[in-house]
Parts: C-alpha cells; sequence; structure tokens
C-alpha cells in the first residue's frame, strides 16, 4: 500500500536536514519530501547565539546545505507550511495549507520551542525570544552600545545572547531564578564559575530573584518588576530565555507515545508503525545509561538522523552516542561530554587552573566518571568519553593531576 510512497521527513531544521542527506547517503533512491514550517531552508541554530549573532559568521554560513543540494539529491522542500495532523492508520501527514502527504516512512524531526513566563507583559512588543534566524537578526540590531538589555534565564542561550550583547557594548542585566547560573545543569561547584565569569565582563547578574512582571508604555516594554520588594530594572529590549518544550503536538494528536518528548526505542522507532523522531523532539531510550533521556543540543539533532535513517531502511542501527554539547562565551569556550543528572553523581573532580578558567571538571558516582567538560583545554574529548563508556573506577587524585595522562586512568 505504501511502498511507492515517498519517505517524508516533518521538520526543517538540521536534523530533518541531515535525515534526508543521510537516506541519500545510505543509497535510498526514492522520493524523499522534507516538510518544513519556516520559509528558511534548514540551518543550524548554535550560530544564532554565538558567531552569526555576533556579527562574526555570514548568513549563508548557518545553513545545511546549499540551496542546489535539495535539486542536486532529489529531495522535495515543502517550506512555509507545517504539519498540522497525522493518521498513522493511513500513513498520512495533512499540512497547514490544506494539501496531504501520504508516506511510506516517517520522520518526526520536530524540534523544539520557547518556553513562555505566564505573565503580564509577555507579549509586549520588545519581548524577544531566541529559536529563529529572524530572532538573532532582531536581537543583533537591539544590541547596540548602551542598550539597556535583560535577560530572564541564565541558561545557555541566556548566558551566550547576553555574552553578545557586552561585546555590542549594550549594558545588560540577567535575571535568574535559581541560586546560580547552570546550577541545575552544573552543579553550584561549577556554575559559580559561569557566574563569575559574566560579572567580570560587567553584567548585572542577579539570582533568586522573582519575576512579577514585565512592565511597558505604550504597548512596548520597558522594564521588569521583580518580586519581594526587589525592584524594577529599567529596559529597552527583554530576552526570554527561559528553556525550551519539544514540539509534540503533531504525536500526541496522532496517538504516539509521548513522556517529556516522543518517546522511542534505541533504533529511533516510536510507539507507531513506520514512524520514527530525532532531535529535540525524541526522547530516545539510550542503551549506555538504560533509560529513555531527551537532550537539547546540536550534536543530538547532527547525528541521531544517521540512525533513524537506517533504521526507516530497515537495518539495525541503535543510537548510543554520549551527549556532547558547547558553549563559547567570552574568552571561555567549554565542551560537555556525557550525562550527569542532578542527584546522580556525589562530587566534582577538577583538573587544572580553576580560577584561570582553563581546567577539566568531572562528575563522579562512586567513583566513576558520568560526565567531564573541558574549558579552554582542547582535544581531550575522546579520553573522556572513554573514560565513562569503560565505566572505569578511578583514583580521584590522579584525576585531578595534569601531569597523569587521562588515556593512562582507563581500564583495558
Amino acid at each position: 500500500m505504501t511502498e511507492n510512497h515517498p519517505y517524508v521527513i516533518v521538520g526543517g531544521g538540521l536534523a530533518g536536514a541531515k535525515a534526508a542527506q543521510a537516506l541519500r547517503e545510505q543509497g535510498f533512491d526514492g522520493p524523499v519530501v522534507l516538510i518544513g514550517e519556516e520559509t528558511e531552508r534548514p540551518y543550524e541554530r548554535p550560530p544564532l547565539s554565538k558567531g552569526y549573532l555576533q556579527g562574526k559568521d555570514e548568513r549563508e554560513k548557518i545553513f545545511v546545505h546549499p540551496q542546489d543540494w535539495y535539486a542536486e539529491h532529489d529531495v522535495e522542500l515543502r517550506l512555509g507550511t507545517g504539519a498540522v495532523a497525522l493518521d498513522t492508520a493511513a500513513h498520512r501527514v495533512e499540512l497547514a495549507d490544506g494539501s496531504q502527504v501520504e508516506y511510506a516512512k516517517l520522520l518526526l524531526a520536530t524540534g523544539s520551542s520557547p518556553r513562555r513566563l505566564p505573565i503580564p507583559g509577555a507579549d509586549l512588543d520588545g519581548v524577544r525570544y531566541l529559536r529563529r534566524v529572524e530572532d538573532s537578526e532582531q536581537l543583533k540590531a537591539d544590541f547596540q552600545p548602551g542598550a539597556r538589555i535583560v535577560v530572564i534565564g541564565a541558561g545557555w542561550i541566556g548566558l551566550e545572547a547576553a555574552a553578545a550583547a557586552r561585546a555590542a557594548g549594550a549594558d545588560v542585566t540577567v535575571l535568574e531564578a535559581a541560586e546560580l547560573p547552570l546550577l541545575r545543569v552544573l552543579g553550584s561547584e561549577t556554575a559559580q564559575i559561569f557566574a563569575d565569569l559574566h560579572r567580570d565582563h560587567g553584567v548585572d547578574l542577579r539570582c533568586g530573584v522573582e519575576i512579577v512582571e514585565i512592565t511597558g508604555s505604550l504597548g512596548k516594554a520597558d522594564g521588569v518588576l521583580l518580586g519581594h520588594g526587589a525592584g524594577r530594572i529599567a529596559a529597552d529590549v527583554v530576552l526570554m530565555g527561559v528553556g525550551i518544550t519539544p514540539n509534540t503536538a503533531l504525536a500526541e494528536s496522532a496517538g504516539l507515545k509521548v513522556d517529556n518528548g516522543i518517546v522511542t526505542d534505541e533504533h529511533l522507532r516510536t510507539s507507531a508503525p513506520d514512524v520514527y523522531a530525532a532531535g529535540d523532539a525524541a526522547n530516545a531510550f539510550h542503551p549506555f545509561f538504560g533509560k529513555n533521556i531527551r537532550v537539547e543540543h546540536w550534536a543530538n539533532a547532527l547525528n541521531q538522523p544517521q540512525t533513524a535513517a537506517k533504521s526507516m531502511l530497515g537495518q539495525d542501527a541503535t543510537y548510543d552516542r554520549l551527549p556532547y554539547f558547547y558553549t563559547d562565551q567570552y574568552d571561555l569556550g567549554m565542551e560537555y561530554t556525557g550525562h550527569a543528572e542532578p542527584d546522580a553523581y556525589d562530587r566534582v573532580v577538577f583538573r587544572g587552573d580553576v580560577a584561570g578558567r582553563e581546567f577539566i571538571a568531572f562528575w563522579l558516582s562512586e567513583g566513576r566518571v558520568l560526565a567531564g567538560m573541558n574549558v579552554n583545554v582542547w582535544d581531550v574529548t575522546d579520553p573522556i568519553k572513554a573514560l565513562i563508556t569503560s565505566r572505569t573506577v578511578v583514583d580521584p587524585e590522579r584525576l585531578a593531576d595534569p601531569d597523569v595522562a587521562l588515556e593512562s586512568l582507563v581500564s583495558s
């Protein structure tokens, strides 16, 4: 019934584009349709809060493929219209423009959307979000010398945008509900390093605050009102950086299993026949960790599509890469490998010059490395991966000693 139908990819971001590429690289010569809600062809999102926002990268560099790649590889792009309904029994997707597409196999690479704060003033002009290329371009125009920028949320996006705003000469205040930025991700020992980094670069970082309202005049945001008598902060622009939520509405409406994302097995198969998921929206079973995890970072969108494409083609493919992400803020570059949930580790070991921001941090549980973060130290990702995947019980003193090669700590 479906053998002559195309392989359909819903989601016009990095994961969708890489899935189309992977299908062709695996030798699939049937029709491929890529459906994207945005009018732009697929592009990568990290530059939107990094190089492109700072004016270091040209616009063309953000795109996954050149414009003519899709025609050259016989990939049909349907842009500017999202998928609004999915009938898994009929193998059919309905689009916002009223058209329908039948599929043989379907990949949901629907990504995520910025979380909204349910507070008065959140819809005022001058309240920004950073998810799409036009958002980055608007912020680039906003970040001017002397502009008063208030960032709500001290996660990765908020902090990277704050660094870009400071580089442009803007006055920046960052507001965070937790006691430190990135607290849930890094823990108190390492989160303090990022708090100090931003304060050293002139950011007014305020933690443990409650956001009551975004104030405005004539329909435009002009400040943020804090709770508990903490006052009001004047603003020309307010950037919301309070996290993202997976785009699961399409999957939910079709009856797929959804729990903090679209639930898949290690092959990225969903609960519906011939339907797969990858990227931000996928809560995939990870064989190394023995449970489902959802990772909201670029590396998943980059690498999961290869596994999804192989699975769609009937190959025995498993996604077991360790989570990985990176950030660039001011003169600090960082890579993080592994997965250490807030209550999963019992100590953090530092190797190198923490005060000078040139070190590696390791999160340990019962002597085994769960995750490693290298800050301004390079070419150590592979030995960090080996320490994690080998489940070696390490001597913390040797782990902390820069004169001891990381490779020598891995049990054979």
